[in-house]
């Protein structure tokens, strides 16, 4: 018999709540901990849609990236996602920045999917904590065929800025990366692939010297959602564990 509270102890053990940056909300949100949980689904967000497709799969509990609580609530009506979860019984954990630190989250992912070596954690000013990672390309290359990689490996439109250089080493942060593209460039790191960026930071970068690629916040986070449930699935044999195919809500023509 498995219980939300189990789910949750492994989860912490994998991505320490405790790790989350101050401005975050990741835990049990919603739900009993004491609940005996026999199905789980998985998604980046709980959003109306998704969770509609947890109560079509007779989930007890859903696990996502974002918090489906973050900012204070004056109200929780009838349409709104943790309204849908109280009234179907279904618990919710959410490991949100906990899971941008840990040691094999998102950004060590993304590491992977780009085959990067020698990845380290790296801390910036804006980001302390070890959240970003950065490597080694297995062999360099310009920032045109860098940004085209990206978009063949996340499956996604990309912005991008020329740093105009080889580039040898990228620093990775899934999300909204781009205010650390500044702090990037002192390092002397040669790329950053991030989520999101505004024309500003892509300015900063080509003045810097420093390739910036922004692939979506969507295409760069939600690769940790299959490996976090594998993960649950060979902790947990007994559930039946379901990753949603959540559609983007940002759409490029």
């Amino acid at each position: 018999m498995v219980t939300v509270r189990d789910v949750y102890e492994f989860i912490d053990s994998v991505a320490p709540f405790s790790s989350q940056l101050p401005f975050d909300n990741s835990g049990l949100l919603v739900g009993d901990a004491n609940r005996v949980v026999e199905r789980v689904a998985l998604a980046l967000d709980i959003t109306t849609e998704t969770v509609e497709e947890a109560r079509d799969l007779n989930a007890e509990l859903f696990i996502s990236h974002h918090p489906v609580i973050f900012k204070p609530r004056k109200n929780i009506l009838s349409r709104d996602p943790v309204f849908r979860l109280i009234e179907s019984g279904i618990a919710a954990i959410c490991a949100h920045t906990s899971l941008d630190c840990a040691l094999g989250g998102v950004n060590d992912v993304l590491a992977e999917i780009f085959s990067l070596t020698k990845v380290e954690p790296l801390s910036t000013p804006s980001f302390p904590d070890s959240l970003l990672r950065v490597g080694f390309l297995k062999e360099p290359m310009r920032g045109i065929d860098l940004a085209a990689l990206t978009a063949e490996l996340l499956n996604c439109s990309v912005s991008w800025a020329d740093g105009k250089k080889t580039i040898e080493t990228v620093a990775l942060c899934g999300g909204s990366g781009g205010d650390t593209v500044n702090e990037i460039s002192e390092l002397g790191i040669d790329a950053l692939i991030t989520g999101e960026a505004s024309y500003h930071h892509f300015i900063d970068a080509e003045e810097s010297g420093t390739t910036l690629i922004a692939a979506g916040h969507f295409e760069t986070e939600f690769p940790v959602i299959p490996v976090l449930a594998e993960r649950i699935r060979r902790e947990f044999p007994s559930l039946s564990v379901s990753v949603i195919n959540q559609k983007r809500t940002i759409r490029h023509m």
